[in-house]
This record gives C-alpha cells, structure tokens and sequence, in this order.
C-alpha cells in the first residue's frame, strides 16, 4: 500500500489512509494548517510542478548549451546563487568554469579506468519549477527564488530563469550534482515530493494559491503522460511508446483490453483513499466545519474511475477517434 502521507514544514500533515482505517490512537481533531490543506485540495488548487530533465548531464559540452538555452542564448537574463544577473550569448562555458566543473570534466577524462562500462555521475541536476497558465510569471519566478535560495545557498552553485514565453509560466534551474563541501547530491521520489511541498509554500508566501498532493489523493491517473506518448508514437520519436500505443490498439481491435496485475492493487489503494477522505469529511463535520465537509464528500462523488495506463491509452485513442470523425463529417 502506498504511503499517501502529505507533509508540511517537515512534519507529517495528513495520512488519508489512515484515517481511513480509523485507528483508535489517530487524532479525532484537525490542526488550522490540515483544514487549510484539505480545503485547498478539494477546491482544486493548482499543484506546484517541479520536474527533474535527466537528458545530457553529465558533459561539459551539453550543460554548458543547456544554461545557453534557458538564458536564451543572450537574452534572457540568468540570476545565480552569488546573486549576479548575468546576460551573455556564451555565458554557458562561463559558468561552467566559475563552478570548477572544468576541472571536474578533466578529472574525470583522466581516470577513463574508474568510469569505464559506467555511465559518468552528473555534472549538473536540471530543475524546472512550473505553474499552470494564468498564474503571475514574476510570483513564480519569486517563489523558484525562494526555494533555491532555502534548499541550496552556500552549498550548491546555482543559476536560473523565468521563461514566460509560453501559456504556463516556468523556471529553469542548474544546480551543481557537488556541493561546496564535497557532497553529491542525489534526487530521489521522496525528494522531489519535499521540493514541490517547500515550492508551493514559497508560492503562497508570493499571494498565488499552490498546492502539493499525491496524484492517488486527489483521485487522478497519470493521464499528463499520455498525450506524450501517443504524439511519440506518430512522430516515431520513441519505438517503445509507439509499441505500447500499437499493442493497445491491436488488442482492441481484437476485442478488448486484457486485464492488468496492477489494476487489483489501483482499485483497492482507491477504496483506501476514498475511505480516508470520507473519515476525514465525518471529522469535519464533528468540528463543525459542515461546509467543508460537504465539499469532501463531493470531492470523493466527483473522483474519476481509477484507470491503468492502458486504458488511459485505450481511452485516449477511442478520444481522437472520435475527435476524427467529427472533423471529417461534411458541414451542415
């Protein structure tokens, strides 16, 4: 059973599952700081992204193009860790020598026998803080700030900037893999979990209403990849997604999907939540807190089928299917 257990400052928020099953030792009150998070899930705050770009970091070459891109080769500005805003179409090698990862590159091309059959530890870890579109770009660009500044100041060298030239508003950030001390940093899932709960609070400190929960905890699939996947399977960008896609449409045409081991396990970690949050809708209401209670409860009515990836896929191509068909009927 996975751990859907959401945390704030450091601390242990809420564990749906539990209460779920009700244990007798569980708190039967709500601190301000849990309503405030209930609250803010089943209005369906925007969740705050934060998202790791694993693609070529571990050259010199290709992170010293990647800060060349995201300063838009000269004109955007990119702030760093000393507080310097930097504008330069060739500032990648720049900072690249700044941060010794030079010295790192060479080091590392010397000793060809300790790296050799493994692929070479990263230089670098690139970070993209994201909110949807609408929200105010320079509150993100303020909130990635704050983050970076908590998480990395006079440990790891850092640069970043703002990209709002598309709908949804997004920080890049390079962050040197060894710090300052001599510590490598390594980004795990629970990592990543922290950093978009610690971005969030930076974005609420900015006015923008954030919020970071689990995917199973508001009920949703990770339909956000699927889309990717079929667009990779028309373009023959990726033999593997273009064999997922084509094995589900074979399957399909031959009658229907089979089912999936994992889909037990994905309808009984929904019956979990589902059971939390009505536990936690019967505690509100104890509380007084009838309003809030109700919108739990159509929270959890409103909660989408839980669904494999297959049938994301499956439905997706039943979707523009249909998508086709409407537009190649003749104009009436």
């Amino acid at each position: 059973m996975p751990n859907f257990r959401v945390s704030l400052g450091g601390e242990p928020l809420l564990d749906i599952v539990s209460y779920g099953r009700r244990r007798s030792e569980h708190r039967d009150r709500l601190t301000p700081a849990e309503v405030a998070y209930v609250s803010r899930t089943v209005r369906g705050v925007p969740e705050a992204v934060v998202k790791v770009l694993s693609r070529d970091s571990n050259r010199f070459a290709s992170v010293a193009k990647h800060l060349n891109y995201i300063g838009r080769h000269g004109e955007l500005e990119l702030e760093t860790d000393d507080g310097d805003h930097l504008k330069d179409k060739n500032l990648g090698r720049r900072l690249m020598e700044d941060w010794d990862l030079d010295l790192d590159e060479y080091r590392r091309r010397s000793d060809l026998t300790a790296t050799r059959g493994r692929t070479p530890p990263k230089l670098v870890h690139k970070l993209v803080f994201s909110m949807p579109p609408g929200t105010p770009s320079e509150g993100v660009l303020a909130a990635a700030r704050g983050f970076l500044r908590e998480e990395f100041a006079l440990k790891h060298r850092y640069a970043f900037a703002l990209h709002s030239d598309e709908a949804h508003p997004h920080v890049h950030a390079t962050i040197k893999a060894v710090s300052e001390q001599g510590v490598r940093l390594h980004i795990k899932k629970a990592t990543l979990r922290d950093w978009r709960r610690k971005f969030a609070q930076h974005l609420r400190e900015q006015g923008i209403e954030a919020n970071a929960t689990e995917r199973a905890v508001r009920g949703e699939s990770r339909t956000n990849k699927i889309d990717g996947i079929y667009r990779a399977a028309r373009r023959g960008a990726s033999t593997h997604s273009r064999e997922r896609v084509e094995a589900v449409a074979g399957e399909l045409r031959n009658g229907g999907l089979r089912i999936e081991p994992g889909k037990v396990a994905l309808v009984q970690t929904r019956k979990e939540v589902e059971r939390g949050w009505r536990a936690l809708s019967e505690m509100l209401a104890s509380e007084g807190k009838i309003e809030l209670a109700a919108q739990v409860r159509r929270y959890v009515e409103q909660m989408r089928p839980p669904r494999t990836e297959r049938e994301i896929i499956a439905a997706g191509l039943f979707e523009r299917v249909r998508a086709n068909r409407v537009r190649e009927e003749p104009t009436r």
